[in-house]
């Protein structure tokens, strides 16, 4: 449902959270939210996919889903991390 229309181009998962890419760069993320780690601003579960809000306007083109933190890696070369 969330993801419908949508192509995905990349995906990671954690222990209990996973991210996607999809083709116009936007991430989304579903799961287990503690330690801040699906990246909405809070610690909720997820159970369906939900687009990555604080990457509107940016290209993510790659991402990494820790136990407890991922990484993300935007078109123009800057890193961000979240999590715990």
């Amino acid at each position: 449902e969330a993801l419908a229309g949508q192509r995905v181009v990349a995906v990671s998962a954690g222990i209990a959270h996973s991210f996607a890419i999809t083709a116009d760069g936007s991430v989304w993320s579903w799961g287990n939210g503690g330690s801040g780690k699906l990246g909405h601003g809070d610690q909720q579960e997820q159970p369906l996919p939900k687009e990555v809000e604080a990457f509107a306007g940016q290209r993510v083109i790659a991402v990494s889903a820790g136990s407890d933190h991922i990484l993300a890696l935007t078109a123009d070369g800057a890193v961000w991390s979240w999590g715990y």
